[in-house]
């Protein structure tokens, strides 16, 4: 059984910033991932109506996310 749950976010006034500098897209064509400018990792869900919406994002680097890759089996 699937269970969707909706992005949270917290933060003050402001949206952190998010200059996509790299993008990907999974597999089975329902997650966007896009690394930004200032660090940080994003995941958007896809509908099949080619709807996107904020799924997590993700902090911790100190660097622009320059690269994204898939792992293989």
């Amino acid at each position: 059984m699937k269970v969707s749950v909706q992005a949270v976010a917290l933060w003050g006034k402001i949206a952190p910033s998010h200059s996509i500098t790299a993008i990907m897209i999974t597999d089975d064509q329902q997650t966007i991932v896009t690394g930004s400018q200032e660090g940080q990792i994003c995941l958007w869900d896809l509908s099949s109506e080619l709807k996107i919406s904020s799924k997590e994002i993700l902090f911790g680097h100190t660097a622009s996310v320059t690269c994204l890759a898939k792992a293989r089996e």
